[in-house]
């Protein structure tokens, strides 16, 4: 993220106010869980989160829901609860903001949650009757879904969780403008970050 910020012409720091705080912490989680080996691939993601920042509070829904249904396959059992919370949850703040029926699954949450039978009818009683506000959502329950997804990926029993990580990333990116269509990022100024970083 500091890169992120020099970029942007912004003081360099690791929480710049040209990305979106809960993308910003997404990517120093990811940052963080990533072998050394595996790093110098999330540079590449660097020029893509820089633009990506506003109040829209599907944002924070968007964020986590992506990281509760790319996390919730691979995670241990005990995550796998929080997980599946996380996506009703957010899915139902997104349907409550866009004007969608409650209740409603989004094709990606359908078949992430199909895969962990046991914790979607554990999720489904556990969010029976409990209410959730979208501001509750951002403040509380948005970045504890992002932590728990990374950490679990991280530790969870496949070969390889570099590339699980990378792709939560790049994807959560992808979902974050195609909602707010960013100005494009100066290439120069990345090109020039890359010589000092080389030498």
């Amino acid at each position: 993220m500091e890169f992120a910020s020099y970029l942007a012409g912004e003081r360099w720091s690791d929480h710049p106010s040209c990305t979106h705080p809960l993308l910003a912490g997404l990517a120093r989680l990811v940052n963080d869980h990533t072998s050394d080996a595996a790093r110098p691939r999330l540079a590449e993601l660097i020029p893509s989160v820089i633009g990506l920042t506003g109040d829209d509070p599907r944002l924070d829904a968007l964020i986590a829901l992506r990281c509760a249904t790319m996390a919730l396959p691979v995670v241990a059992h005990e995550r796998q609860l929080a997980m599946a919370v996380s996506v009703l949850s957010a899915e139902h703040v997104l349907a409550e903001l866009e004007g969608r029926p409650p209740g409603t699954l989004e094709d990606r949450s359908r078949r992430a949650l199909e895969q962990v039978p046991d914790a979607t009818r554990w999720a489904y009683a556990f969010r029976r009757g409990v209410r959730i506000s979208a501001k509750g959502f951002r403040r509380y329950a948005a970045p504890n879904a992002v932590q728990l997804a990374v950490r679990g990926i991280a530790q969870a029993c496949v070969a390889d969780p570099d590339p699980l990580l990378r792709d939560l990333l790049a994807e959560t990116i992808a979902d974050c403008s195609a909602l707010i269509r960013p100005q494009p990022v100066d290439l120069a100024r990345w090109a020039d970050a890359c010589r000092l970083t080389s030498r």
